[in-house]
């Protein structure tokens, strides 16, 4: 397999977007880093270069819900690996928000803004990335979903899963399209890794494991670019394959 060289990641100045950017670096990867909190990016690129100062770090600010500002910056993106005699081979839609609460409850604004940053954002961000993979006729695209993916939950986590749920689908039919052609698709569903949206939650969601350990198997699971992969597979994995069969009063207990 090609060693992916020089990757962008959306939603990067924290929690997964941040972890595996300081995995990739450590991998001696150039990186392409977007999001609304620049100051964030400006301190991750420092300590980017500490772990490699060889790497090439490029900065934008990016608000993923603006469709144009996406094609806009994953040009010039794109453009910045021209001038320094790379191209872009991989792109991360990692971008998204977890606000929200039960439908019909007051919260109708936070649920769609997860709805239209988690799945219209995402549709942006696969369109400009595979404008750029189409002509250069190459690519790798990644789209973290979640393992939430696989059912519906009420509360907070109902519009999140239904967002990750169509990024999902969406990833797949982008997969069928490409089916014959030199650009790959993945799609990562991640189970419970500390962030800034689980440190928000209250209760202690099960089987959690660290940032860091998280991180380093996203990496691990995107640099092998398989369609699908669950991280950590174990127990993830098996999780999906009983979603199914889960009734809606255990649903409920979730």
């Amino acid at each position: 397999m090609t060693k992916r060289k020089n990757i962008l990641i959306t939603g990067a100045s924290s929690g997964l977007g941040k972890g595996m950017a300081l995995e990739f670096a450590k991998q001696g990867c150039n990186l392409a880093l977007c999001a609304r909190r620049v100051e964030n990016l400006e301190k991750l690129k420092s300590e980017l270069l500490k772990v490699n100062p060889s790497i090439k770090v490029f900065l934008r600010p990016l608000d993923v819900t603006i469709p144009e500002d996406v094609f806009d910056v994953f040009k010039a993106f794109n453009q910045d690996f021209k001038d320094a005699g790379e191209k872009l081979d991989r792109v991360i839609v990692n971008a998204g928000m977890g606000k929200g609460a039960s439908l019909g409850t007051g919260y109708s604004k936070q649920n769609m803004q997860t709805a239209v940053t988690n799945f219209c954002g995402a549709i942006s961000q696969f369109e400009a990335a595979l404008e750029i993979f189409r002509a250069q006729n190459e690519g790798h695209l990644v789209a973290i979903s979640s393992m939430s993916a696989f059912r519906g939950y009420r509360g907070p986590i109902n519009v999140y899963a239904a967002t990750k749920a169509g990024l999902a689908s969406l990833a797949e039919g982008a997969q069928v399209d490409l089916l014959y052609k030199p650009i790959k698709v993945s799609t990562i569903f991640p189970g419970y890794i500390q962030s800034e949206m689980t440190d928000n939650v209250a209760k202690k969601p099960p089987f959690m494991i660290d940032l860091d350990r998280g991180s380093r198997l996203l990496v691990k699971a995107i640099n092998k670019e398989k369609r699908k992969a669950y991280v950590p597979f174990w127990p993830w994995y098996f999780f999906k394959l009983l979603m199914p069969f889960v009734s809606l009063k255990t649903l409920r207990k979730l």
